[in-house]
């Protein structure tokens, strides 16, 4: 037998002729002249090696061979598997079921992707997240690009790429301090003048860190950081120990930790975090409701930014 040979409309012939035990009311139901079935099955036939059907002309019915009768119940296996496929790829395409491949750094992983999780999930049960996590943005994009991720979180500016963004919300640097520190105790922002005269924690470098390091300006500062990490939690730690300032963005830090006070830096820009997916590939209407969750979860997280540094 030449499996590959084999067509799907040769197996829905044997399957109509099976049914009515006749060439022309097979014809009749597939709308097919009764010579066109026949042609299909004696097609079948060849490639099977074996007769499927028997002939036994005049008036009598014709019926199903046990080679025909074998291959039926495959034929009505791989229909069965078809219809499934169809109705995964209707509830695929309808954002139903299916997986969702999202890229996240920590920050955004900490205060903005887990709400975003909380409601998608209340919304489309049946779609899968598959997260992937990593510091370099940069690198996530490159996973956008390769196909390997529907969507990512990132920071702006994006390199070049085929990538389409949506804005979500402007994160400010801060300083987290002990809260007997005299940074900020006047309850204003610091300056960069301020920070000069401490030493400060930093990120580890990855393409971030360039951007922060720009926004402070004086490169003088990049002399006062005594320890860099790639881990907000280790950052954050140090700084509550009073190893220094932890020179770091909004996002990264819970503004009610115990042991930290969070003060806003002043005459520094913010970083502008979106969310990115390849602009010319088809995005699932999943993907779709994932980034408009995102965009009215960063709503609530200005609101709160707002409220705890006054801005």
């Amino acid at each position: 037998m030449d499996p590959l040979g084999v067509e799907l409309r040769h197996l829905v012939a044997l399957a109509a002729v099976g049914r009515h035990a006749s060439f022309s009311r097979a014809a009749e139901e597939l709308g097919y002249t009764q010579s066109a079935v026949s042609q299909q099955i004696a097609r079948l036939e060849r490639l099977v090696g074996q007769p499927l059907v028997e002939r036994p002309g005049g008036p009598r019915p014709v019926r199903l061979t046990a080679a025909g009768e074998v291959l039926l119940r495959h034929a009505e296996a791989i229909r069965a598997r078809l219809t499934s496929a169809a109705a995964d790829l209707d509830a695929l395409a309808g954002g139903t079921s299916g997986t969702l491949r999202v890229g996240c750094y920590q920050s955004v992983g900490v205060r903005i992707l887990p709400r975003v999780l909380r409601e998608f999930r209340a919304r489309w049960p049946a779609v899968r997240v598959e997260l992937t996590e990593n510091e370099d943005d940069g690198w996530l994009l490159q996973q956008v690009e390769r196909g390997e991720l529907d969507v990512t979180f990132v920071v702006l500016p994006l390199p070049d790429g085929p990538f389409a963004v949506m804005d979500l919300l402007a994160d400010p640097y801060v300083v987290a301090v002990r809260p007997d520190s005299p940074l900020g105790l006047d309850g204003g922002p610091v300056s960069l003048r301020d920070l000069a005269t401490q030493p400060l924690i930093s990120y580890a470098r990855m393409r971030d860190v360039h951007a922060i390091e720009n926004r402070l300006g004086d490169p003088a500062l990049r002399d006062q950081i005594v320890f860099r990490s790639h881990h907000n939690g280790t950052i954050l730690g140090l700084a509550a120990e009073g190893v220094g300032a932890a020179v770091i963005s909004w996002l990264s830090v819970d503004p009610h930790r115990p042991g930290l006070r969070v003060v806003p830096i002043a005459g520094v820009s913010p970083r502008i975090v979106a969310i990115a997916w390849h602009r010319d590939r088809y995005q699932l209407p999943a993907a779709a409701a994932f980034t408009d969750l995102a965009h009215t979860v960063a709503l609530t997280e200005r609101s709160l930014m707002r409220d705890t540094l006054g801005s």
